[in-house]
């Protein structure tokens, strides 16, 4: 497929730069194959109940933006510049990989001081990125990074206004519990705790799995057959008790429905042919798209992704690119606020809306285009 089949006009005042209030008051869009209906998060509670089980992301997201003086010692002295830096990933060593601007100007030898508990040396530097070692670690660094970081929030929201202190809060789940994560998990944000209360009362049960989302998720895809487009890696772990939980889900005949792609992406990663799930931890790039078999996703809980993007190829993959097309138009129309801090959809399947759609032996198709 093209990447223009997955392109779509988007009013930017549709754009999101804050969520909901509470979180559970936002808009919910529920398909059910071709079927829409216009409802909000808290209705989930009349939209599940027993022998469903929501899979729930627990990663924790730092605060990942630096913004520091870059210090070099030239012939004419010490010369400082100003530095603003973004957090990717964990690199060998205890060091970090970063985004970094201006990025041309950094050299390795360089030091960058963010606060006065917290510098680093450039250790290398690619086309793209730079390799950072802090001069701290363990506590010392989470402590000095909680101080003089920021919340990375996506760049089509950073570009309208600065992180601030509300957003400590507001881009971070109820439930975010292993710190590593430099995106969150967004569909994750809609829930809060009377919904949570009120799911387990109706006899939804949750499962927590963990996938650090990296700054990648945010990378364009710049290949125009999307076959040859290469996913960036995200850490993750699938517990044995979460497994154990899944697989009795699933041979009870109950739903097995994801809270955000993220959490998606992780079970089916984790996921045999047979549709069950062993505990596992590593690195997935797993890239799903129109054609790919869903080995454990019944239904998906998740936000309105970007024109032309990976996670719009995935819910493509899960409806239907011609149902995910019509979908989309709809929340375009009915004023559905999109993206990060946006608005959310539960995504159910031809076939998923049933608790014996899951069962062993009923194994789930793709769907076509």
């Amino acid at each position: 497929m093209k990447l223009s089949d997955f392109d779509f006009d988007l009013p930017e005042a549709l754009i999101a730069t804050r969520p909901a209030r509470p979180r559970s008051s936002a808009r919910l869009l529920v398909a059910e194959g071709d079927t829409i209906r216009d409802l909000q998060v808290r209705d989930l509670v009349d939209l599940l109940g027993p022998g469903d089980r929501l899979i729930l992301n627990d990663t924790r997201v730092i605060p990942a933006r630096l913004s520091g003086q870059r210090l070099r010692q030239t012939g004419q002295g010490p010369a400082e510049a100003r530095v603003e830096v973004t957090l990717m990933e964990p690199a060998a060593g205890g060091q970090w990989r970063a985004m970094a601007r201006p990025l041309k100007k950094l050299q390795p030898g360089d030091r960058i001081r963010f606060s006065d508990a917290l510098s680093a040396e450039v250790a290398a530097r690619g086309p793209e990125d730079v390799t950072l070692a802090f001069d701290c670690a363990g506590a010392a660094f989470d402590a000095a990074l909680a101080e003089a970081g920021a919340m990375p929030l996506p760049p089509y929201i950073a570009a309208r206004r600065p992180a601030d202190a509300q957003d400590r809060e507001d881009y971070q789940t109820v439930w975010a519990a292993r710190p590593g994560a430099v995106a969150a998990p967004t569909a994750s944000l809609h829930f809060d705790e009377p919904l949570l209360a009120a799911l387990a009362a109706r006899g939804v049960a949750f499962s927590h799995v963990t996938l650090h989302v990296g700054a990648g998720t945010f990378l364009p895809v710049k290949v125009d057959d999307v076959s040859d487009h290469r996913m960036h890696a995200e850490w993750g772990e699938v517990s044995e008790t979460a497994a154990a939980e899944i697989n009795a889900t699933r041979a009870a005949g109950g739903r097995i429905i994801p809270v955000g792609t993220t959490a998606l992406r992780l079970i089916e990663t984790a996921a045999d042919e047979t549709g069950r799930i062993a505990p596992w931890r590593g690195e997935t790039d797993i890239f799903i798209r129109p054609g790919y078999r869903f080995r454990m996703t019944d239904a998906l809980i998740t936000n309105f992704h970007l024109p032309r993007s990976t996670l719009l190829m995935l819910v493509s993959a899960l409806m239907g690119v011609g149902c995910i097309r019509n979908i989309y138009l709809h929340a375009v129309e009915h004023g559905y606020r999109f993206f990060s801090y946006g608005d959310a959809s539960l995504l159910i399947p031809p076939g998923r809306d049933r608790l014996d759609s899951g069962r062993p032996g009923h194994p789930p198709s793709a769907p076509t285009a």
